[in-house]
């Protein structure tokens, strides 16, 4: 689709929604402080891609294949030319590869990159051998560990691979997978992130609805995950660490769970930034570019975020994500 074309679906899509909640919209006061919006791509293979039939990542999603390695520095690079960054989340494994450069790369471009766990792993477990698909097939490598020490063990030893392998400490931690209450209900997590070394921590993804596979999305479905975004904002935990949750939809929603068209992935993500910098919220885009280079070859997604950002001037800034947790952690008394 070119871009005219493009903006003039996505200016006719936003006139859709419903007059009640533009109205509201624009009643809301201008914002006294700019909105942040961060680009994160999680480095991990994902079932169902590049074809359907791939379901062995479950098992290996560290061993990341050419394809998603390059998109990932292509998308690096497009995104420091247009003035942005994109806050990487490495999971462990890749780091046993024989060439890492590319991910060094990724670095030397000035683009964070946080912790992901080692193995991908369900950091809400609490039985060691549903941690990951992989120590269900063998269970030898859990060594006697709970699910506690095996979540631990999981964090620490991708700490000490990003240093010796990639040079650079983990800029913050995301949960793999994500959860409507993040952390609220799992102090031992929240502690165990921060005795860790890490501030923050990217693990709530608020519910929202979904569209029916192969079918477009109403305009109720957009209005859901408008309201969603508005519960996506970040906040502190009673321990201090603070959450800077997910925005929807993810790209696992948008194309793995309802098989979206590339346009309707676009409409979302623009109206989710424009109702962010209307309000001055933070927007944290979620994708994987192991989904990515199948979905949206041409990097549009990253070019189109840039763009919206640039043309807001001072009401917003595309950001990483300590960024955002240093404004609200100084919220904080």
């Amino acid at each position: 689709m070119s871009s005219l074309s493009r903006r003039a679906f996505l200016s006719a899509s936003v006139a859709a929604v419903s007059v009640s909640r533009m109205s509201a919209l624009q009643a809301v006061a201008k914002p006294v402080r700019k909105a942040q919006i961060v680009i994160t791509f999680d480095l991990e293979m994902s079932r169902m891609y590049p074809r359907k039939e791939m379901l062995e990542w479950d098992y290996q999603k560290g061993n990341l294949n050419q394809e998603t390695k390059a998109y990932s520095l292509k998308a690096a690079q497009i995104a420091k030319e247009l003035g942005g960054v994109i806050h990487f989340f490495c999971v462990g494994r890749v780091l046993e590869q024989k060439d890492v450069q590319w991910l060094k790369s990724i670095s030397e471009l000035g683009h964070p990159i946080g912790n992901h766990t080692y193995d991908h792993v369900n950091v809400w477990a609490t039985e060691p051998e549903k941690t990951q698909f992989r120590f269900q097939r063998s269970p030898w490598l859990l060594g006697g560990k709970t699910a506690a020490q095996v979540i631990q063990n999981n964090i620490r030893i991708t700490t000490e691979a990003m240093q010796q392998r990639l040079g650079v400490k983990p800029d913050g931690f995301r949960t793999p997978g994500g959860s409507s209450a993040g952390l609220d209900q799992r102090e031992d997590l929240q502690k165990l992130l921060l005795a860790e070394g890490f501030p923050w921590v990217s693990s709530k993804y608020p519910r929202h609805k979904y569209s029916p596979p192969d079918v477009a999305p109403e305009v109720e479905i957009y209005e859901s995950i408008l309201s969603a975004q508005q519960t996506a904002q970040p906040y502190v935990y009673p321990t201090g660490l603070i959450e800077i949750p997910m925005s929807p939809i993810s790209d696992v929603g948008a194309f793995r769970t309802s098989h979206w068209k590339r346009k309707y992935f676009l409409k979302s993500v623009e109206l989710c930034i424009q109702q962010a910098i209307e309000r001055g919220e933070v927007f944290d885009f979620l994708c994987h570019p192991s989904i990515m280079y199948v979905e949206d070859p041409h990097f549009e997604t990253v070019e189109l975020i840039c763009q919206l950002v640039k043309q807001a001037g001072d009401r917003a800034e595309l950001v990483g994500m300590s960024e955002i947790a240093r404004r609200y952690g100084e919220q904080q008394p």
